[in-house]
């Protein structure tokens, strides 16, 4: 992986990805004790950051290949990102999915024209269950993180990042980055190595699902002793991704990880504020900006609202808060 790959990707995500915009507040300046500037990936097609890696990977296949359909298997951005850049080409998709998916990222995919299938996400192994079907239905799997194209349409929104903060005047800061698996992570960090040295990634999770923060403290790959239950569902992943955890090793600084509280909190102040929805998992990093202010160097700090797609009682749950 390499910035050559994530430009020619952003190449072919000219004219059908958004540009979405840098969006700052005084008043979240005032929480957090410094200037945060947010990514708001959530105003991306299909509302998340994951439209990008879809499309630079349906894009890039062989067109034969591509025509025969693909599977992938989400929570449900990479499901929606998925169904969407298949409806554009024209070719099947078909989405595997947690039967505890919020019904809003299930609805949403099959409302893109996503074939679901349900699985137990405790008991099934979604990575046997989409190779399986792959083989079966002739199709091409899409993997939501650990695939090169994947990664490499995710690192043009580091792209954008490098242009919008210099813009601002800002070359040195932090960049937190919510972060499952570490396809958006990494590939951020890839394309801000080479186009903005002094903006430092560092990935954003919810306590007890802090697998990357665990791991780059380790040097090694750790798990997490749960595979669910928590609010941020879009980024609890088993563990780092086998391709994107060396690049998070390299380029990352250390992690940090926030509660489900502090998540609600972000997502209101996110609507009051910014007057943007950020389901929870897309919110950890603006926690992380707002309630980690020690942890955090410089007089700014960029981050990113990675989705909005969200329950609606979970988001009257936040917006219920008193912050």
């Amino acid at each position: 992986m390499d910035i050559t790959r994530i430009e020619a990707a952003a190449g072919r995500l000219k004219g059908h990805a958004r540009r979405t915009p840098l969006l700052s507040s005084p008043f979240l300046d005032e929480i957090a004790g410094r200037r945060v500037l947010v990514k708001a990936e959530c105003l991306q097609h299909t509302g998340s950051f994951k439209f990008r890696g879809a499309w630079a990977a349906v894009s890039g296949l062989d067109p034969e290949v591509r025509a025969k359909g693909v599977i992938a298997f989400s929570s449900g951005n990479h499901a929606q990102g998925i169904a969407e850049a298949a409806r554009r080409f024209g070719i099947t998709s078909v989405i595997v999915m947690p039967a505890d998916a919020p019904a809003a990222k299930i609805a949403g995919t099959r409302g893109l024209g996503g074939e679901v299938v349900l699985y137990d996400r405790e008991k099934e192994d979604r990575d046997a269950l989409g190779a399986q079907l792959a083989e079966e239905r002739g199709l091409t799997l899409i993997k939501p993180f650990d695939e090169p194209e994947v990664i490499a349409g995710q690192g043009s929104c580091g792209l954008e990042i490098a242009e919008q903060a210099a813009e601002e005047g800002v070359t040195q800061a932090d960049v937190l980055v919510c972060c499952g698996g570490g396809g958006l992570t990494s590939g951020i960090a890839l394309a801000l190595e080479a186009k903005a040295p002094g903006l430092r990634v560092r990935p954003a999770e919810p306590e007890g699902f802090d697998d990357v923060k665990r791991s780059l403290a380790a040097g090694s790959i750790q798990r997490n002793p749960a595979l669910g239950g928590n609010i941020c569902d879009a980024i609890v992943t088993p563990q780092p991704g086998y391709l994107t955890f060396p690049i998070l090793s390299r380029l990352c600084g250390p992690g940090l990880a926030v509660s489900e509280e502090e998540v609600l909190k972000a997502m209101q102040l996110a609507v009051r504020h910014l007057k943007v929805v950020a389901e929870p998992g897309g919110a950890v990093a603006l926690a992380a900006a707002l309630f980690r202010k020690g942890e955090i160097e410089g007089d700014a700090v960029i981050c990113t609202i990675s989705g909005g797609n969200v329950d609606p009682a979970i988001l009257a749950r936040a917006l219920a808060l008193e912050v």
